[in-house]
């Protein structure tokens, strides 16, 4: 049996990375940061795409975060 998706809110997201909601906004409106959802006014993102987006994320060294950075 499949597990259903399971998303959280902006709320949540700008929590889990201790960041600011409105820093998810900006990310959005400037086509940056995990893929979302949006259903009418709502906007979720799905775990599955913030585990990606994480696991992209990851760096060995400063050099790759500040590539990283630029390509963002």
């Amino acid at each position: 049996m499949t597990m259903p998706p399971i998303h959280i809110n902006q709320i949540e997201l700008a929590d889990r990375w201790k960041i600011s909601p409105r820093t998810l906004e900006r990310w959005r409106w400037a086509g940056q940061g995990p893929a979302f959802v949006k259903l009418g006014g709502r906007v979720v993102y799905s775990l599955e795409a913030i585990e990606a987006y994480e696991r992209g994320r990851v760096c060995q060294s400063t050099l790759q975060g500040t590539a990283l950075r630029k390509a963002s």
